[in-house]
């Protein structure tokens, strides 16, 4: 079966042949780039970054001259610092340096401002009366609407009668106001649909964002995210691991260590330089402690505590300390013991002290992961501590009538009590039978 091409469709096609020829011959027409609606909300955003890092010190600088000037004057700070920006910037080089980071730049696409003379251009090629228009609308009005703003709140026009002309200004105002943020919507709407005129100011004066390089390969760098990354993670990490570290214990660790260190062990001295070394059975013989000359009928440790209570309170220098600590060790024979013994221990060094604070003192040595507590009347390492009974020489038979926790722990803090019932049963606490 033959198929017939009719004859209007051979006449169609070789009517069209020509058009088709010319179509051939002609080059092809790249597409016009367009600016990535991203990268021009990123550069708005960046710029106004950098105004609020220029604007923090000064605010600052000028806080410390007087303390409401930093906030009286952040308006008249905004406007000198965008003035300067938008020159050295817009005016220039025809671009802000934000739209520079993301290889945008400001181009006119009103025939109006296209056809001016060269003589009436700003040195970034933009006409004079265009950036000085545009300057007006994103520099100075801005700072106008907020002072006028801010002088009618503070003479309360709000509150002015209906029929005053403040009331009025300000009704008109709020209208202004309402009618920007309307059209500001619709421009930015218009905007993310077809990608051009970022702001309310452009559209009116005809400037638009444009590549400065027509083929720019768009390449994402994740070296800073990386980074970002990398930085947060590890924040996170000392926020997790500060609580748990012993800030005390460690410092303790380190001055001691700092204490222990002797340089000149590592330098090449002479002998006869370095210092004499004591003779160390001749220093274990002769160890005193501050209060090696205190009775041993009182408490130390209670002693120590009462004088630096007293010495914090009206003694705050360190040579009335030492009076008011030495005055604490003289003790008259006749006199009743100023700190007496309340349920004594005796250490592993020998000397006596109060249940309470000896176990104080120890618990929180090891508590602080330090080394052990050090006798105040020797200066010996307190490795173990036990109850005085009434064969311990220097103590009365009358100590269980004063006592009645009897037992022994070490300095890890274990074992800590071990209550006599019968003691419990026959002595109260809070009584005393002597």
């Amino acid at each position: 079966m033959s198929t017939t091409i009719p004859d209007f469709w051979r006449t169609a096609w070789d009517a069209a042949q020509p058009r088709l020829d010319t179509l051939r011959q002609s080059p092809t027409r790249t597409p016009l780039p367009r600016p990535l609606r991203v990268g021009q909300l990123d550069s708005e955003q960046l710029d106004n970054e950098l105004l609020v890092i220029l604007k923090e010190p000064l605010r600052k600088g000028l806080d410390l001259l007087k303390s409401a000037w930093g906030v009286d004057h952040e308006p008249e700070l905004s406007l000198v610092l965008r003035g300067l920006l938008y020159y050295f910037s817009v005016w220039n080089t025809g671009a802000t340096y934000g739209a520079k980071l993301q290889n945008l730049k400001y181009q006119v696409s009103s025939r109006t401002w296209s056809s001016a003379s060269t003589s009436s251009k700003a040195p970034s090629g933009l006409p004079r009366r265009l950036l000085l228009s545009h300057a007006g609308l994103t520099v100075l009005l801005p700072y106008l609407h907020t002072r006028l703003r801010s002088h009618a709140l503070s003479n309360a026009w709000p509150d002015a009668p209906s029929s005053d002309k403040r009331r009025k200004v300000w009704e008109a105002l709020s209208q202004v106001e309402s009618l920007h943020g309307a059209l500001s919507l619709a421009s930015f709407v218009v905007f993310l649909w077809n990608g051009r005129y970022r702001t309310l100011a452009d559209r009116l004066l005809g400037l638009r964002l444009e590549p400065i390089k027509r083929l720019v390969s768009r390449s994402v760098n994740y070296d800073f995210m990386n980074r970002q990354m990398v930085w947060h993670a590890f924040t996170e990490f000392l926020l997790f691991m500060l609580p748990l570290v012993d800030m005390k214990a460690l410092k303790r660790r380190l001055l001691r260590a700092s204490a222990n260190l002797q340089p000149l062990s590592y330098l090449p001295v002479p002998s006869y330089f370095r210092p004499i070394k004591e003779d160390t059975s001749t220093a274990e013989k002769e160890r005193r402690g501050p209060y090696w000359s205190l009775p041993t009928s009182e408490c130390a440790i209670c002693t120590e505590e009462a004088a630096t209570t007293v010495a914090h309170m009206i003694a705050p220098d360190a040579s009335e300390r030492r009076q008011e600590l030495a005055a604490s060790e003289k003790w008259m024979p006749e006199a009743a013991p100023t700190h007496p013994l309340n349920t004594p221990y005796i250490t592993s060094c020998g000397h006596a002290y109060c249940y309470v604070c000896v176990a104080d003192r120890v618990l929180r040595a090891a508590d602080d992961g330090g080394d052990v507590w050090e006798c105040l009347r020797c200066t010996a390492p307190v490795l173990r501590i036990h109850r005085a009974d009434s064969d311990t020489p220097g103590f009365g038979d009358d100590l269980r009538s004063r006592t009645i926790a009897s037992g022994s722990f070490d300095m890890d803090g274990s074992s800590l009590l071990d209550f006599d019932s019968d003691a419990i049963s026959s002595t109260s606490p809070l009584s005393d039978s002597d």
